[in-house]
């Protein structure tokens, strides 16, 4: 068997920064298309939006004067339906896996981590709860000394309860090391792509939309960790499937992050669910309910 091409893009990527930023969810998409179906897929899209733009965003899907398109795109008749996945991750219960999985090994760390991210705003209210999160990502970002975290650990700590507790379980924070971004998912998503697509028996190389974040030692790096046999870097505005897999991610995101905040649109959460990687990283039950597979999520 031959490698497999794989086209991915990313949306709501900031590398490292988790908490604060202008998105609440990532989301890294990856479609098997031909050259010839991608082309077919855009010329198709162009056709039924009829916008003079140069080039198709997933934003022009998003709007509501286009509803229908993106319905067309993700339907069980669209031109990606199971040739298509997606890795979803909620930045804040990614930043408080990252926290656990320094402080535990194993799965105990990942169940007090799903424990925490589920009673952590409601005990400590909203304001403490994302303090407490910004402060290990400035920490980890070395934008902050580790005492800051010890100080917010402290603190929380002494709310008392299941919550303080297990806050008050976690040591201290080490000083950061070596130049591959620990918080930055798209590394984990790009693992959880070859992981997908190979299924253990087939080699995957990654064609990419631009990213500053994927670096030459990068690269090696997600090359040591899994069964990549390349990554190449595209313009999407040259090339359909990247152009494909953009639109896949951008309302992905978006159709997630609405569901994340009770505001999801109940027939686009439908319809984006078989395109969802049960790999992604997400702690929301409730919304997990309706995005998911109906199988656990878990930090990969």
């Amino acid at each position: 068997m031959g490698t497999l091409e794989i086209a991915c893009d990313e949306s709501g990527s900031e590398g490292e920064k988790l908490i604060g930023g202008n998105t609440e969810v990532f989301a890294h998409a990856g479609v098997l298309l031909t050259e010839e179906a991608a082309a077919e897929c855009i010329r198709e899209t162009r056709e039924r939006i009829r916008s003079p733009a140069t080039e198709y965003k997933a934003n022009h899907l998003l709007r509501s004067k286009h509803r229908a398109v993106l319905v067309w795109l993700l339907s069980p008749t669209g031109p990606i339906y199971g040739r298509a996945r997606v890795y979803l991750a909620d930045k804040a219960f990614f930043a408080v896996l990252k926290i656990f999985e320094i402080a535990y090994d194993g799965p105990r760390g990942e169940a007090l981590a799903v424990e925490l991210y589920r009673a952590g705003p409601g005990a400590f209210g909203r304001e403490r709860w994302t303090a407490f999160l910004e402060t290990f990502n400035e920490v980890m970002r070395g934008r902050a000394e580790a005492e800051a975290f010890d100080l917010v650990v402290a603190e929380l700590a002494g709310v008392g309860g299941r919550a303080g507790e297990i806050v008050g379980s976690l040591g201290g924070l080490p000083a950061r090391r070596g130049s591959i971004p620990a918080l930055d998912p798209l590394i984990p998503a790009i693992v959880q792509a070859v992981a997908h697509w190979g299924q253990g028996t087939r080699a995957v190389s990654i064609m990419h939309d631009q990213h500053n974040g994927l670096t030459e030692e990068r690269i090696a790096h997600i090359q040591q960790v899994a069964p990549l046999a390349g990554l190449r870097l595209a313009d999407s505005f040259y090339e359909p499937r990247v152009q494909v897999a953009d639109f896949l991610a951008g309302v992905a995101r978006k159709i997630a992050e609405e569901e994340l905040n009770g505001r999801g649109d109940r027939h686009l959460v439908e319809l984006l669910r078989p395109y969802v990687d049960p790999a992604s990283v997400w702690g929301d039950e409730r919304s997990w309910t309706s995005l998911g597979p109906h199988l656990t999520p878990s930090a990969r």
